[in-house]
């Protein structure tokens, strides 16, 4: 916008440069390499502003073979050194089509890394134009060099895609998220859970290379989501802004948000509202992919070093449960870094929800029912769990994920967002006083979810971490995604549970009611599952 502002003025600075007889004849505007935007506009102002009849063209490094014949393309050929210091070394450049076009005067367009002594050298290209034509003038445009690109910016960073934003991929707005993600959604990757589950236990596929079938809610457990959001709407909101506000006090004024596919996305659309509601930010929100056990996306860390300051960054996820991807985030920077990454990203995560005591940066430390849990695409923007698989996705690709646009009838992101949003206001007062006691309060983690889900994996003989899903999220993921074996439930437990007890009901899972459990339930993935061991109580699944 201001190179638009200022061309009519450059422009009419040229003209009256321009000898009276080029201004009524031909007048070639000759830009330098890339740089033909801010040329090719001036030669459209400097016509109209002139009798001239004004051509275009750049200089160019690839060498075209010229034969001066009416009916051949490239006439002639002007050879010079280049001018820019380029990083590849000298070398020779190219203006064709210059001599013996008939041209009263050229006005050659650099920028201000290119007016070099080479430019102005005797065999430099301002020489070589001179002895073709009556007048050369030489306009400079200043060099944009962005400040935002560190130092250690790679190639490989800079040639990654933009990200993928709504309406194409995903039904959230444009500006809500971008999704560091490459789109699978023509790939054919669903597989039936029981299948998937043998697979992953068998050890013969990563739950990240396949996806699971999408759970399509019936009618009664959609009520469940609708009645659970108009319960829960201002906790959430209040949630919401608790770890917003903690995040702009202790990490960033303007924060980058970066939540993890795709749990953490409505989260991070949530705080960028609430960032714009409360305070007026304009906060960026892209989304990544994380993978247990294989790490964080490092293409994604790389695209946003290269246009934002790493230590702004903040990753941004729902809940914790045991705190297995907050170790993962940890591990994946850390490895990033000594692999030689750009450095500064913070693993520390905000999320809504720190049931498990697992971060410092949170919403609220109570295990309750977060809506979006209850469902799987359908409340996070239509978008897929992330994949990674080696056919899929290559050394220098994003993580995939696939966009259920045959979903949308059933979609109800823009609802979740829209009704916590709504709640911003009542909250508002509650929040400032709740911020201001976190921020004096000891926050440390005391991981002991962590510990929780080790006791639980030994008392009911599973013996894997992996399989014991703590948390009224992770609760919900396993009986939608995997093979559950059973249900803890804290005695007492109301309606934060109700949606689990019904799913509980429509997959045979039997719900165990139990003393003293610090979550408000836990989810068991059934241990050592084939699909022989069909059981709901195990007994055909040998103890190790």
């Amino acid at each position: 916008a201001a190179l638009d502002a200022a061309l009519p003025g450059m422009a009419a600075r040229i003209a009256d440069a321009l000898p009276e007889s080029a201004r009524s004849g031909r007048v070639l505007v000759l830009g330098f390499e890339e740089l033909m935007y801010a040329p090719l506009a001036l030669g459209v102002e400097l016509e109209r502003r002139t009798g001239a009849e004004v051509r275009f063209s750049t200089t160019t490094r690839s060498p075209v073979l010229a034969v001066d014949d009416p009916g051949y393309a490239i006439r002639t050929r002007l050879a010079f050194p280049a001018h820019d210091d380029p990083a590849d070394g000298p070398g020779t450049r190219y203006a064709y089509n210059v001599a013996g076009a008939g041209f009263d005067a050229v006005v050659a367009v650099v920028d201000s890394v290119a007016d070099t002594p080479e430019l102005h050298a005797p065999d430099g290209l301002l020489a070589q134009l001179a002895a073709h034509t009556g007048h050369v003038l030489l306009a400079v445009v200043p060099s944009c060099t962005p400040e935002c690109a560190p130092e250690h910016v790679s190639e490989r960073s800079r040639m990654l895609p933009e990200p993928l934003r709504g309406p194409a991929f995903s039904s959230y707005a444009p500006e809500d998220v971008g999704w560091l993600l490459q789109d699978l959604s023509d790939v054919t990757l669903e597989a039936p859970t029981e299948e998937r589950e043998e697979a992953i236990q068998s050890g013969g596929a990563h739950y990240a290379e396949s996806l699971p079938v999408e759970y399509q809610p019936s009618e009664r457990y959609q009520e469940l989501f609708h009645a659970a959001l108009d319960t829960s709407a201002a906790r959430i909101a209040h949630a919401v802004g608790t770890v917003t506000e903690t995040v702009l006090a202790e990490r960033s004024p303007r924060p980058v948000l970066v939540s993890l596919a795709r749990a953490g996305t409505p989260v991070g659309v949530l705080m960028r509202r609430w960032a714009a509601h409360r305070h007026g930010l304009d906060l960026p929100h892209y989304a990544v992919s994380i993978v247990r056990g294989r790490g964080i996306d490092a293409n994604a860390l790389r695209w946003l070093a290269a246009r934002h300051d790493p230590a702004d960054i903040v990753f941004v996820d729902g809940w914790t449960g045991k705190g297995a991807i907050t170790r993962e985030l940890a591990d994946a920077v850390r490895e990033f870094e000594a692999a030689g990454g750009p450095a500064g990203f913070s693993p520390e995560i905000a999320v809504l929800a720190d049931p498990g005591s697992c971060v410092r940066t949170y919403g609220t430390r109570e295990d309750f029912l977060i809506p979006s849990a209850c469902l799987n695409s359908t409340v996070s923007g239509l978008i897929s769990r992330t994949v990674l698989r080696a056919d899929l996705v290559g050394p220098d690709d994003f993580h995939g994920g696939k966009f259920y646009r045959e979903l949308a009838d059933a979609d109800v992101s823009r609802h979740f967002v829209d009704a916590v949003a709504a709640r911003f206001d009542e909250v508002a007062d509650a929040v400032d006083v709740r911020v201001k006691e976190l921020l004096s309060a000891d926050r440390a983690p005391t991981w002991e979810g962590w510990a929780a889900v080790e006791r639980i994996s030994e008392e009911y003989g599973i013996h894997d971490v992996n399989l014991v899903k703590p948390g009224v999220g992770e609760t919900t993921r396993v009986l939608l995604r995997r093979v559950p074996w059973k249900i803890l439930a804290r005695k007492g437990a109301g309606a934060d549970l109700d949606h689990v007890r019904l799913l509980a009901e429509q997959r045979g899972v039997p719900v165990e009611e139990v003393d003293e459990l610090p979550y408000t339930c836990v989810g068991l993935i059934h241990p050592q599952y084939t699909r022989g061991a069909t059981g709901a109580d195990g007994k055909a699944v040998a103890s190790r």
